[in-house]
């Protein structure tokens, strides 16, 4: 338990730890199997396939050494939006979790924060269990690799900052369905986790090159292969962390709207 004189903040965060204790097995499962049955079918499956082409591989590397660390990424990215929308709109509109919080001494600056704290440590779950079936796989090799941890926690709270921003505006969740099929599905699908981006037309490789996905693919990937320089980790951290600022002064706004009495 958190101390009583800890920060409000972290009191919100002991609660929605305290929600997550209940739950834990059943994410537990679903966050381990992902990772297998990807890598499986994809890198070991689809990569037989790459690697036996006349390219040799992506890049000069196996298919599933080049896919995991891209798959780690996009990991980050999955739970932080599922922990961002639903649960936001519960703890708002259905359940009122946040309500009951404001009731006691926590400001609506206190609830957003342990939310975001939560969600980063849900990213670090997932991310590390990743990480440890990457390995087992032979996909991550050298110590720069354990440096894909916090690389993913930028790219979870890159999503996660803006997307609570958009939850707390919306009263139904319809809005999510927009976000799946517009934002996260197509950034899944063309934002560098398969393949390199410059396989794509001009257009599409630029608009690959803005979004916060390709960012943290290409910065895990950097890292989790030895390839990666100190101007380029400092440009995709910078990119990232802008992403995270501008969406929690969004996320700010809009909570104190929506939750300041």
């Amino acid at each position: 338990m958190v101390a009583t004189t800890a920060p409000f903040a972290l009191r919100s965060f002991e609660y929605w730890l305290f929600q997550y204790k209940r739950t834990w097995r059943g994410s537990v499962i679903s966050t381990i199997l992902f990772p297998v049955l990807f890598l499986a079918s994809m890198g070991l499956g689809l990569g037989t396939l790459v690697d036996s082409s006349t390219s040799g591989g992506v890049e000069g590397h196996s298919y599933l050494v080049f896919l995991a660390p891209g798959l780690l990424a996009a990991t980050a990215m999955q739970t932080a939006v599922g922990e961002s929308t639903y649960p936001v709109m519960g703890a708002i509109k259905w359940i009122k979790t946040y309500h009951a919080m404001l009731a006691t001494p926590l400001g609506v600056l206190d609830v957003l924060v342990g939310h975001l704290l939560y969600i980063g440590a849900r990213v670090l779950f997932g991310s590390a269990i990743f990480l440890a079936v990457m390995t087992a796989f032979g996909a991550a090799d050298g110590p720069l690799a354990l440096l894909t941890l916090p690389a993913a926690l930028l790219t979870g709270l890159a999503f996660a900052t803006p997307v609570v921003a958009y939850s707390a505006v919306l009263d139904n969740d319809f809005g999510f369905a927009i976000l799946m099929r517009f934002v996260v599905v197509p950034l899944f699908l063309f934002g560098g986790v398969f393949y390199p981006v410059t396989q794509l037309p001009l257009v599409f490789e630029q608009l690959a090159y803005l979004t916060p996905l390709w960012h943290g693919v290409a910065l895990s990937r950097e890292l989790a292969l030895g390839g990666a320089t100190i101007g380029s980790v400092l440009l995709h951290v910078a990119y990232l962390t802008a992403w995270i600022v501008v969406g929690f002064a969004f996320a700010v706004r809009n909570y104190q709207r929506r939750l300041a009495v």
